[in-house]
């Protein structure tokens, strides 16, 4: 459950906003006009970022924040929301991410309606009365690269997997890619020697899913952290161990209901940081390409203002 602080001023300045018109497959995309107007309404004036890639926009984030915004919105799912924290992450500058994509994971956990104009009318009402809430966010890190920064899960197993070898592929174009990914990967299915560390505490498993969590869910409802909390300060590690085929594809539905965990080959974690380490292993974090692994994960405290 969400903590709940003391209602804070936010600063004066613009609000910015970040709208994908490619997320959710554009079915959205006719609504900026009216998510504009409301948020006007607020008493504010309104900027649109521009943008024609997730580089881009993300370096457009990183200019409004250092030009002295006043607010960040996005109009757009997890990606959008991925690289607006990292211009927002320990700024105190007030986000509100409008849940317009594919995946929404971020906004629903952390209490926003699941309709993009609902979440609008909640984020205006922050807007006018200058309310915001503290949530955690997670911070990557990984031996001389920067720094990134994740508001929902890292995975690091399977899905990951999965995720590098649908974006290696050129064909077929949208869902059915990743369909043909799946299967692909279950059929060289293998545990992974991880080496993990939390809070400092070793441990040495096999696994074909490693996540971890600062809110529970990603890919679109699947509840893969379900107990994990984006205001206590820890993230939960969830650690599928040695599944074969047969067992994954049974088990892996259940993810939607966050009952998973209770499968005998699954282990819950909760640590302040925690280091992931496995041989050939990029990660994922908000469903975008992170670091390669090993990667330490420390979560931050309030590191995020929320318009709630």
């Amino acid at each position: 459950m969400l903590a709940v602080t003391a209602p804070e001023q936010a600063p004066p300045g613009p609000v910015a906003v970040l709208a994908n018109p490619t997320a959710g497959r554009g079915r959205h995309r006719g609504l900026l006009p009216r998510i504009l107007e409301r948020l006007g309404a607020a008493g504010r004036p309104v900027e649109v970022l521009r943008a024609r890639s997730a580089q881009e926009a993300e370096a457009a984030c990183h200019a409004a924040v250092a030009g002295g915004v006043g607010a960040l919105v996005t109009v757009g799912g997890d990606g959008t929301v991925h690289r607006a924290v990292q211009a927002v992450a320990g700024t105190g500058v007030p986000f509100g991410p409008v849940p317009a994509g594919t995946g929404n994971d971020f906004a629903v956990d952390t209490g926003f309606p699941a309709d993009p104009m609902a979440a609008v009318d909640v984020i205006a009402a922050a807007l006018a009365a200058g309310r915001t809430r503290a949530v955690d966010l997670a911070r990557l890190s990984h031996a001389g690269v920067e720094d990134r920064w994740y508001a929902a899960v890292l995975a690091a197993g399977f899905d990951a997997i999965v995720n590098e070898r649908a974006n290696r592929m050129r064909r077929p174009r949208g869902p059915r890619r990743y369909d043909l990914a799946i299967l692909a990967e279950l059929a060289r299915l293998r545990p992974r020697r991880y080496r993990l560390t939390l809070d400092g505490e070793p441990h040495e498993v096999d696994a074909v899913l490693v996540a971890v969590g600062n809110t529970a869910s990603y890919g679109g409802g699947m509840r893969v952290c379900p107990d994990a909390d984006p205001a206590d300060g820890l993230l939960d590690v969830v650690v599928g161990g040695r599944f074969d085929r047969r067992t994954l594809i049974r088990v892996k539905p259940r993810i939607y209901r966050g009952t998973h965990v209770t499968h005998p080959l699954v282990r819950t974690y909760r640590a302040r940081t925690v280091e992931v380490a496995a041989e050939g292993i990029t990660t994922y974090a908000d469903g975008e390409r992170a670091l390669d692994l090993p990667v330490t994960v420390t979560a931050v405290a309030a590191a995020l203002r929320l318009l709630r």
